[in-house]
């Protein structure tokens, strides 16, 4: 007991020393290969499987049929971008489908397979930056990828020619597709949106998981500060509420019930900041662990999401 409070005690003085900016932010933003899943996928693999059993198959057969095929682009900030994609005949529509945080385009396969089986749409699966194969010098937390997205999207559009887009997004993806949802250059294609399990901002997610590794809000701010000055954005710059709130397409807000990790607090609150244009809100209950909505209740998120979807259709975007 007396080692355990030792090492509580000096773990606090350490993460609220006047180096507390850099090894948050170091911890936070450039984890390690191995735990970021960058350039092997195998533990991404293992987690699709379990949680989906039979989805790495269906991919692999997909690929060796070359209907999954690489694709690399260069970022606005000069970094190799990478993504899979597949083109459907007589495709509905076309989707960006966006993963969370340390894990890469092979987390979202079992929306790439709702899309493409039964929707009928063309799908991108991007890796976003510092993860998979994708470059760049640290993870992003969605503020510069909701531009990364931006250029997926219209890879997507140069591609399938698709006036119906959908860009849906979970976790750190589900802040990237919020964060792009407020772009002044959203494309017209750009039909609705799909955010699930997405915090309201960069400042507020880590804010809430400081007080597990006893940060106080100081060091908060110095590792904020740190980002800045080393990439160019802050904690409180990189808010999803801010861009939801300039949003005038359908949105969708999804969140696991509960979550403890991204609290389902957020949703309410990114929920009410919408306040143009069409939007939904369905919480998932029973949700085990955090990004689990659709695992917790998959026959009901699929009939939302196909609903959602059609009631998108019906809609018209002034412009």
């Amino acid at each position: 007991m007396k080692k355990a409070l030792l090492f509580i005690f000096i773990s606090a003085i350490i993460l609220n020393s006047c180096s507390v900016g850099k090894t948050i932010c170091d911890f936070a933003l450039t984890p390690p290969k191995a735990i970021n899943h960058r350039e092997n996928l195998t533990p991404t693999k293992r987690m699709a499987e379990k949680c989906f059993p039979g989805i790495n198959s269906w991919y692999d057969s997909l690929r060796t049929a070359n209907v999954f095929i690489d694709t690399f682009i260069t970022g606005e900030g000069g970094q190799k971008l990478h993504a899979i994609y597949a083109t459907k005949q007589n495709a509905e529509g076309s989707v960006v489908l966006i993963h969370g945080y340390r894990v890469n385009h092979i987390s979202m396969l079992h929306l790439a397979k709702l899309y493409r089986d039964s929707l009928n749409f063309n799908v991108i699966v991007p890796d976003l930056q510092y993860h998979g194969f994708s470059g760049g010098a640290a993870t992003k937390m969605g503020w510069d990828d909701r531009r990364d997205a931006m250029a997926w999207v219209k890879l997507g559009h140069n591609l399938w020619n698709s006036d119906f887009f959908v860009v849906h997004g979970i976790s750190m993806g589900a802040a990237t597709t919020m964060m792009l949802s407020g772009e002044p250059d959203l494309p017209i294609y750009v039909r609705c949106l799909v955010e699930d399990c997405g915090y309201t901002s960069v400042w507020d997610e880590y804010n809430y998981l400081r007080k597990f590794i006893f940060l106080s809000e100081k060091g908060l701010q110095k590792a904020s500060d740190y980002c800045l000055d080393t990439y160019g954005w802050d904690f409180k710059t990189a808010s999803c509420i801010k861009q939801v709130a300039k949003c005038d397409r359908p949105m969708l807000f999804i969140h696991g019930n509960p979550d403890r990790f991204v609290p389902t607090k957020f949703v309410y609150e990114l929920y009410d900041a919408k306040t143009m244009g069409y939007k939904e809100l369905w919480l998932s209950e029973g949700a085990k662990k955090h990004a689990e909505a659709y695992l917790a209740n998959m026959d009901e998120y699929t009939f939302r999401l196909k609903a959602f979807i059609a009631k998108a259709r019906e809609l018209t975007i002034d412009r």
